[in-house]
């Protein structure tokens, strides 16, 4: 017998979701749900959950599941035990999922994709937002995702995690950087201003600073300052070229200085002596290599931004607002909030999980027909009732 001939077959009016189904689960989830079909159905209730502390990020898979019931005419029961935005244990099961065995079997693979990078980017952006509560962020994640779809998820986790941080009192996620997302964060479009490319066709970063005030007279302007390696010099003569706008507070300078050097006018000793002035606390004590890169190491340190709000003050363009991105994870986002950092606004895709492994959710049948049952060793996933019914894992 053919492969082919092993895949439950697409009801009519409904093929392309259908063949999408069996295309891309896991064959042997569609070879059980022919066995089902030919040795008779069975209601059964999957327990989800991940292996490490989460953000409950639901909405997705829970959509998806619900258009394919509509599809296959079978309802399912979601029963989602941690709202969307809620902190979640390692193990604990986010929801469980009840209906007809041979209508779920062959969903697992792909509604598992869609909540554990959710929930596990979600926590990340979270965390970030709470380390750094007086900052906005904004969500810089699209070009480093592998296709819309996952794009769609990061974004859509980041503005769950930062939900759940502005419910304890941080600023959280106020945009992103595509239109195509930027519903998640209650706008019509992304935001951004000007990449590298334009300043190098520009030629000098004043330049295109005019350009774009020129062609967007009535936007905000955010110059990206480290083309050229005068993040400070530059910064200056676009605020001297637009008093006005620096004056009024709708000017930002962006950092985005590369790791391999430092902000102008730095170096290892300067940059000590940047934050024994303003955040000496962060410095005098016990620093893991990591950490100290962010303290006062190449790139965007703390004693970058630092230097670059003394010299706009020192200027009187203390308006004008600093922009920070490059490498902003959670613990950098945390060295930065020791350091006191003066850091307005960071832009971020850093909360796409790190380590993918972490993102892996699972999925086990805890009851066939009403009989408490599960694999030896995953009985904390049963119900209550199911534990005292269950006994040893193997059933009644």
């Amino acid at each position: 017998m053919s492969e082919t001939s092993d895949r439950p077959k697409a009801p009519a009016g409904r093929p392309d979701l259908e063949r999408d189904i069996t295309a891309r689960t896991d064959s042997y989830f569609n070879r059980t749900r022919r066995i089902v079909e030919k040795f008779g159905d069975s209601r059964v209730t999957y327990a989800v959950f991940l292996r490490r502390p989460v953000i409950s990020a639901p909405r997705m898979a829970v959509e998806w599941l619900e258009r394919v019931a509509r599809a296959r005419g079978t309802p399912f029961e979601i029963e989602v035990k941690y709202p969307e935005g809620s902190w979640v244990g390692a193990g604990d099961p986010l929801l469980y999922l009840t209906g007809s065995f041979a209508a779920l079997s062959d969903l697992e693979t792909l509604y598992l994709q869609k909540l554990g990078p959710a929930c596990v980017a979600a926590h990340n952006a979270y965390q970030m937002c709470l380390e750094m509560p007086e900052t906005a962020f904004l969500a810089m994640e699209a070009r480093h995702c592998a296709g819309f779809e996952m794009q769609d998820m990061m974004a859509y986790a980041a503005s769950v995690g930062s939900a759940a941080a502005r419910r304890e009192g941080a600023k959280g996620f106020v945009g992103n950087a595509t239109d195509a997302t930027a519903h998640w964060f209650g706008n019509e479009t992304g935001r951004g201003t000007m990449p590298h490319a334009l300043i190098g066709y520009a030629g000098s970063t004043l330049r295109a600073a005019e350009m774009f005030r020129e062609t967007f007279p009535d936007e905000p302007l955010t110059v990206l300052v480290d083309y050229f390696g005068m993040e400070v010099t530059d910064a200056l003569a676009v605020c001297r070229r637009f008093p006005e706008i620096a004056a009024a507070g709708r000017m930002s300078v962006r950092l985005d200085t590369h790791g391999g050097r430092f902000l102008e006018g730095l170096d290892p000793a300067e940059s000590y002596a940047v934050l024994e002035r303003h955040a000496p606390s962060a410095i005098r004590r016990y620093r893991s290599d990591a950490e100290l890169r962010h303290l006062v190491g190449t790139g965007v340190s703390a004693a970058a931004v630092w230097r670059m709000r003394e010299a706009l003050n020192e200027a009187g363009f203390d308006k004008v607002r600093i922009v920070a991105s490059s490498g902003f994870s959670v613990q950098k986002c945390r060295v930065m909030n020791e350091a006191h950092a003066p850091v307005d606004v960071v832009g971020t895709g850093s909360f796409i999980p790190d380590i993918w492994s972490e993102t892996y959710a699972t999925a086990d049948i805890v009851d066939y027909d009403g009989t408490p049952r599960v694999k030896l060793g995953r009985e904390f996933l049963l119900r209550q009732e199911g534990r005292r019914r269950n006994g040893n894992g193997h059933g009644a």
